[in-house]
């Protein structure tokens, strides 16, 4: 396990009753460095959407159970969010929640002379992605997708 593969772990763990007592639950956790800065994120969310009293309560209580474990050696900064109407996709429990909804995709090199598709997320499994779109359905290698989000529909 990577360093940031710890963070992540570990403070999704110290996360997971401070989310429970909150009433929202946890989408995601990442451990990023961008720039010169390091940044600890965590992702919550419930049915009605979370607002900015939920991140900050959270965001507080988080903040003081990291403090007392005092595990990430670097300086850091803490966010706490909503992951967003167009919220990647990164785990499986996130696609399984978005199969029928229209998805885009980013791949990592083109293919058929495009790195960009959208369509409707069918199904999927460890190794690949389906999504029916304009041009009928379509599969996918995950290890060739660079990102897949939610579609925003204006």
């Amino acid at each position: 396990m990577s360093r940031r593969e710890d963070y992540e772990s570990r403070t999704e763990a110290l996360l997971q009753p401070i989310a429970a007592g909150q009433g929202v639950e946890i989408y995601d956790v990442e451990y990023v460095k961008e720039g010169s800065d390091y940044y600890l994120r965590a992702y919550i969310d419930k049915p009605e959407g979370v607002n900015i009293t939920d991140c900050e309560n959270v965001s507080r209580a988080l903040s003081d159970a990291l403090d007392r474990e005092d595990f990430i050696p670097d300086a850091y900064i803490l966010e706490v969010s909503s992951p967003g109407l167009g919220r990647a996709l990164k785990k499986d429990r996130h696609l399984a929640r978005s199969i029928g909804q229209e998805v885009e995709i980013r791949l990592y090199k083109p293919l058929e002379g495009n790195k960009e598709y959208t369509g409707v997320l069918k199904s999927f499994d460890g190794s690949s992605i389906i999504v029916t779109g304009e041009d009928g359905e379509r599969t996918f290698a995950r290890n060739d997708i660079a990102v897949i989000r939610l579609a925003l529909d204006f």
